[in-house]
């Protein structure tokens, strides 16, 4: 099976020769039949035919057009906070794709670490569960996570965010490129967030930008990155991100991107050594911990870094005998953080 980066390099691509090239034929004669499907779904939905549920309280979704980690924990985070300054409390929804049996997410995991006040429902049901926050909880306004692609629930606001190193997921639907649908379905959403803008030239950002308007005119813009903060214990101490830098470090996660966490961790002056990907929302066993501990015990690094989700499911501060750090980020908005809040703004209540 490939890794998330071999997958990218593969249909973006950057791996050449015969045997890739065939692949991405075949990869090509086997998107039709998914293009077909998303193609009637989406219809369905825009002709009524499937329902559409509205509750009482307004509906944000916070989704993407690709597969792979574009940032939307972030954002939720973001805006579930700027709900919370202005004295509505939210709820976040969400399907909890690859939770265990009886537990949560990683996703799950890592919003209660960080909005530990901020309810959480997850439920492959999420009709279910957005009516649970509104008649049990009395929840003045639902976040969707991970939701541009779940039409049940009407939405107020539809934000979608493009990574801004590889937006259009390389021009084709999976499984010969990384688009969840067709780039005209940008037309559904009414904000549109660059993440990671940071990584991308100017040139490139506003190309992506002129793309991107063309199919939603209507849509706002915003540009933000992804800024690392701090150093995060899984014991919960901290440690400033210069203590690292130009110190050897290895690295692994199991994300959608592990290239932008790669830059992520370069960009903060460290220098790395080694990094092994697991699958996105990986559930790491006790095999993995000792697979890791004795990899990192193979290397001269001064720490082994991961992502904040790979760190609350391991609850370890420790990898044999290197430290173990997890890179803590914050949204920083580059553009358009009024066009956001007036489109919240006007959600709340009057």
């Amino acid at each position: 099976m490939l890794t998330s980066s071999q997958f990218e390099n593969l249909v973006s691509g950057r791996t050449r020769g015969f045997g890739p090239g065939a692949l991405r034929l075949l990869l090509r004669l086997t998107a039709v039949p998914y293009a077909a499907a998303v193609h009637l779904r989406n219809r369905r939905f825009d002709t009524g035919k499937s329902q559409i549920h509205h509750l009482p309280v307004p509906v944000i979704s916070v989704g993407n057009l690709t597969l792979g980690g574009t940032g939307k924990t972030p954002m939720v985070q973001w805006i579930a906070r700027w709900f919370q300054q202005h004295g509505v409390q939210p709820m976040i929804i969400s399907r909890g794709y690859r939770a265990n049996s009886g537990s949560v997410n990683d996703e799950a995991l890592e919003l209660q670490h960080n909005l530990p006040d901020v309810p959480h429902l997850q439920n492959p049901d999420r009709v279910a569960a957005a009516r649970t926050a509104v008649n049990d909880y009395n929840s003045q306004v639902l976040i969707l996570d991970d939701a541009f692609q779940h039409r049940r629930i009407a939405r107020d606001l539809d934000i979608v965010l493009l990574d801004a190193s590889a937006p259009f997921g390389f021009g084709y639907l999976f499984p010969r490129g990384m688009l969840r649908e067709p780039v005209h379905q940008l037309r559904r959403a009414g904000m549109i967030v660059l993440s990671r803008a940071d990584m991308a030239a100017p040139d490139d950002r506003a190309s992506i930008r002129q793309t991107a308007l063309h199919h939603a005119p209507q849509a706002g813009w915003a540009e933000v990155c992804h800024a690392p903060r701090e150093l995060l214990s899984a014991s919960r101490s901290t440690q400033s991100l210069e203590t690292l830098r130009d110190q050897p470090v290895a690295l692994f996660c199991g994300i959608g991107n592990p290239a932008a966490f790669r830059n992520t961790v370069l960009a903060c002056g460290c220098r790395v050594v080694a990094m092994r990907e697991f699958p996105d929302h990986h559930h790491y066993g006790p095999s993995d911990l000792q697979s890791l501990c004795q990899w990192a015990d193979t290397l001269d690094v001064a720490a082994v870094l991961c992502t904040h989700k790979d760190l609350v499911k391991l609850d370890t501060d420790r990898l044999g005998d290197q430290p173990l750090w997890a890179v803590s980020i914050q949204l920083e908005f580059l553009a358009g953080s009024e066009q956001l809040q007036a489109r919240l703004q006007a959600l709340l209540p009057t």
